[in-house]
């Protein structure tokens, strides 16, 4: 597939990269229909936010189709053929901030908090395509994303709006 990659500051390609892969059992694949690029995302181009690795794919606004889940998503809330929007933090939808709607401050999603513990001084989520600070998952300016925890993490969509109408429910309307 095609993807948005970063390379070094102020260096982005866009380049074939291996197409994501069921990880976990409740991981889905979606095949993306429209993306947003997030003001955050100069912070990467830049090179002010640590931890990015060349060919680490961009991006953390986007929704699309699901194509694929994994056997543990629960079918009552994703399945194949969803029209989903994907939020930018990841939830595992248990854990004591999840419970209360504080996706953002997931304790349980960001295999790398440390990292950011020591940077911001608390551990923040994961998040789609924002550095390995925050999980090193990658990013929605591609064609495909593979999403964690996908019945937390997939919120499905209506048919009668557009992309358009809707795609700004993953990060730009929520942080506003």
């Amino acid at each position: 597939m095609k993807a948005a990659i970063w390379c070094a500051p102020y260096k982005v390609k866009v380049e074939n990269v291996p197409d994501p892969k069921i990880l976990n059992r409740r991981d889905a694949i979606v095949r993306l229909t429209s993306t947003c690029i997030c003001g955050s995302d100069l912070h990467l181009v830049d090179g002010f936010i640590p931890f990015m690795k060349p060919g680490d794919i961009l991006g953390h606004e986007p929704m699309g189709i699901v194509e694929e889940v994994g056997p543990d998503v629960d079918q009552n809330k994703l399945k194949v053929g969803d029209r989903v929007v994907v939020p930018f933090p990841i939830g595992c939808g248990e854990c004591f901030f999840c419970r209360r709607q504080l996706w953002s401050c997931c304790d349980n999603s960001n295999p790398k908090a440390y990292l950011a513990q020591e940077a911001f001084g608390q551990p923040v989520a994961g998040v789609f395509g924002y550095s390995h600070l925050t999980g090193g998952y990658a990013g929605g300016q591609a064609e495909f994303l593979r999403v964690p925890l996908a019945d937390v993490n997939c919120q499905k969509m209506p048919e009668d709006l557009t992309d358009h109408q809707l795609v700004f429910l993953s990060d730009i309307f929520p942080t506003g």
